[in-house]
This record gives structure tokens, sequence and C-alpha cells, in this order.
């Protein structure tokens, strides 16, 4: 006997996350719904227009907008930026370079230098080298 697969499913939020986009801002059939992995797989593969156009102008989410600003989600807390900021406004505080972006710049420089430190002290060295 053979079982039926069921289809997996998550919320429109897990989804959102998934994509990369600021829930509020999708269309109010994604928002309402709920999404397959089938269909997460098919708006990744081939996103329709309202997908791409949050992905290029926002509103974003914050782990975006701190990985397109270069510093991390706790530096854009310190700095007072809890709201979803648009491309435009990303653009804008990149140009203005406040001091604030160039010290959470440094700091997460730092901290992926010594990641990638600790990574390389705790790898089995190779025999002969």
């Amino acid at each position: 006997m053979t079982r039926q697969r069921s289809t997996q499913t998550m919320k429109p939020a897990t989804a959102a996350k998934k994509l990369g986009v600021l829930l509020d801002a999708a269309p109010a059939e994604f928002r309402d719904g709920v999404v397959s992995r089938d269909e997460l797989d098919a708006l990744q593969a081939d996103p329709p227009v309202w997908l791409r156009e949050l992905r290029r102008d926002g509103p974003h989410p914050r782990p975006v907008v701190a990985d397109r600003l270069g510093v991390s989600i706790s530096g854009l807390a310190r700095a007072g930026i809890t709201e979803p900021l648009t491309t435009e406004q990303i653009t804008e505080l990149k140009q203005e370079q406040p001091e604030w972006l160039a010290r959470e710049r440094a700091t997460r420089a730092e901290s992926q230098r010594e990641a990638a430190r600790l990574a390389a002290a705790r790898s089995p060295q190779r025999p002969g080298r």
C-alpha cells in the first residue's frame, strides 16, 4: 500500500522571509493564504512582477537592509533604525556615510575576520603541511 504524500505548506510570513521581502508589502492574496513548498519554489524560480519590484525597490526587511548597508541587524538597532527601508533610503544612507554606518561596518568586518580566524583554527590541519 502506498501512502499519499501530503503537501508541505508554510505561513505567508515564513515564505516572505525565505523570499527576502516584507510581508506587509506583499499583495493581499499572498498575505492571506498559505504557501506550499512547490509554490515557493515557483516564486523563487520565476518571480512575478510584484516580487521583482519588492526585491528591487522595497520596503525591505531588516536582514536585507543590514546586508545592503554592510552592517549587522544589531548595528541597525544601535543606530535606531527599526523600520523597513526602501532601496532609495538605503542609497541615501550610503551616500551620506553617517558616523554610525562607518563604525558599524568596521565592527562587522572585524567580527567576520574573527569568525574566519576561529574557523581556520578549528579546521583540521592537513598532514604534511
